[in-house]
């Protein structure tokens, strides 16, 4: 017993398109998600480099000198994330 050639056609047109739906999806984050994930890569670094700060400040007691410096640290490196993220989703 042979398949309808017609109804092979179609399953294989329903896998197509179902894996190129897929793809799509992959390559196209939603609005949301592509906001969170910036204002992740930014508030992580500053929040790393504060409490990188803070560690190197309680150790040498030089406060608030250390906190400061890599504060600001990890607010370029933060925007210097964002910046290559922002660069690669528009290729």
């Amino acid at each position: 017993m042979s398949k309808d050639p017609f109804k092979t056609r179609l399953e294989i047109a329903k896998n197509k398109a179902s894996k190129r739906d897929l793809n799509n999806k992959k390559l196209n984050p939603s609005p949301i998600g592509t906001a969170f994930k910036l204002s992740t890569e930014l508030v992580s670094a500053v929040a790393v480099g504060t409490i990188i700060g803070f560690i190197l400040d309680k150790t040498f007691g030089t406060k608030p000198w250390l906190i400061l410096i890599f504060f600001f640290v990890g607010v370029v490196a933060g925007i210097t994330n964002v910046i290559k993220s922002a660069k690669n989703m528009q290729k």
